[in-house]
């Protein structure tokens, strides 16, 4: 099983224990309201919607204080952007029940949204200029390079905490890696780590604006560095190598087309005379055309961020939310969630917006199930779709789940072949990691 190997690549013991120190001070750890007020002091974004013009508005004068070069900026450490949070399950009772789900475990959805609303003040935190009291940057996801996780349930009645630091800096883009934590019998045990990816722009969210860089201090420093640099360039080679712009492997060609020889019916006609359309579904299978969901979300005020836009961490939260239906009504059990990867927020969402998600089983493998939600915005008045994300998901159901088979079949390889291909290739890096 995935959870038997803990796969979290958190920092060094002695890296760890550094950075910490540097916090050690303050005997109260912040919890996720006050990463979410910081963040709006931090840009003077207005917590009523109606101003959100006028703030907005007030925010386009900050542009001057924008670097002009990236070596104009201090330089800084890993352990100047560490910041620890809790989440009091434990000690707050009344905060539970917006994290309880039917289960009575924590609804991962709710911690996708905490992960990316710290990752932004993290970031923050990194470029934080003393003597100004508002930033001039826009600091928003880009990606979700990976979460993985090495525990099954989340308790909804034990403490959280969640720790990370930038450990990465481009030219205008930082990786932020997290991790979180819950309290067992006096102490914290890991339960997933995750790198996310943000970018900063200009006041107006525009232009991409840059970002102080960072000095590694120690060897491990340097090779969690190393590591930011290396994700970077996977992400590249993973990009180049995509279905959209590069053929399917002769390996890949040859899985497609097994198959489509094993939903040939031969029962009615001879070997010779086998019609392409005569197809039957193979034992213990189901057509991918038949295991997806979908789902719309009408993009209200409540769910907009710091910028005005909508949240990213409240797409990902409906985007997995349709994901685990998706596994669940698939496999008939309860999903567990292991690996989300390669989330790439390709527009932002307009408060307004008519939020269209589109869940579907890609690939299988025996408990496993691979799921990819997809993610457009419909506006009404132009009836124009555009996609704003993609999501990868990897769940584990209780049992062993029947294997999804793509029915379309040609020389150019039609959509469900090419979505099966994609989904195998997610799950098997996933399975590497692992």
């Amino acid at each position: 099983s995935a959870y038997r190997l803990c796969i979290m690549r958190k920092l060094p013991s002695v890296l760890a224990r550094t950075l910490i120190s540097a916090t050690s001070g303050s005997p109260v750890l912040p919890d996720m309201s006050e990463v979410r007020s910081k963040l709006r002091d931090i840009v003077g974004a207005s917590t009523n919607w109606r101003d959100h013009v006028q703030a907005m508005q007030e925010r386009k004068a900050l542009h001057t204080l924008l670097a002009k070069r990236q070596e104009d900026l201090p330089p800084r450490r890993m352990k100047d952007s560490y910041l620890e949070v809790i989440l009091p399950l434990g000690s707050q009772p009344e905060i539970r029940e917006k994290y309880l789900n039917v289960h009575n475990s924590v609804r991962f959805g709710r911690i996708l949204e905490d992960l990316d609303s710290l990752g932004v003040l993290i970031c923050y935190t990194h470029t934080k200029q003393e003597m100004q009291p508002r930033s001039p940057l826009s600091i928003v996801t880009a990606l979700v390079d990976k979460i993985n996780l090495c525990k099954k349930i989340i308790y909804p009645d034990c403490d959280i905490k969640f720790t990370g630091n930038v450990s990465w800096v481009g030219k205008t883009s930082m990786e932020v890696k997290m991790h979180m934590l819950q309290l067992h019998d006096g102490d914290y045990s890991p339960v997933l780590d995750a790198t996310f990816v943000m970018v900063a722009r200009d006041p107006e969210n525009k232009r991409p604006a840059f970002v102080n860089p960072i000095i590694p201090e120690s060897p491990e420093e340097e090779e969690i560095f190393k590591q930011g640099e290396s994700n970077k360039l996977k992400r590249i080679d993973f990009s180049t190598a995509s279905l959209l712009k590069m053929a399917p492997t002769a390996e890949e060609r040859n899985i497609v087309h097994d198959i489509f020889l094993n939903t040939l019916d031969t029962r009615q006609e001879g070997e010779e005379t086998v019609s392409f359309r005569s197809r039957k579904l193979p034992p213990n299978s189901v057509w991918m055309e038949d295991a997806k969901l979908k789902g719309l979300q009408i993009c209200h005020p409540q769910e907009r961020n710091i910028f005005n836009r909508i949240f990213g961490g409240f797409l990902m939260r409906k985007a997995f939310e349709l994901g685990w239906a998706t596994a669940c009504s698939y496999g008939s059990s309860r999903p567990f969630i292991v690996s989300v990867d390669d989330i790439m927020f390709q527009k932002p969402v307009e408060v307004g917006s008519l939020l269209l998600l589109s869940g579907q089983v890609c690939y299988t493998e025996k408990n496993y199930i691979q799921i990819r939600v997809h993610s457009e915005v419909y506006n009404a008045n132009t009836r124009e779709h555009h996609t704003t994300n993609t999501f990868h998901f990897t769940f584990i159901s209780e049992n062993e789940v029947p294997q999804v088979v793509p029915k379309t079949y040609g020389g150019k390889y039609p959509i469900k072949s090419m979505l099966y291909l994609d989904g195998k290739r997610h799950f098997t890096a996933v399975m590497k990691e692992i």
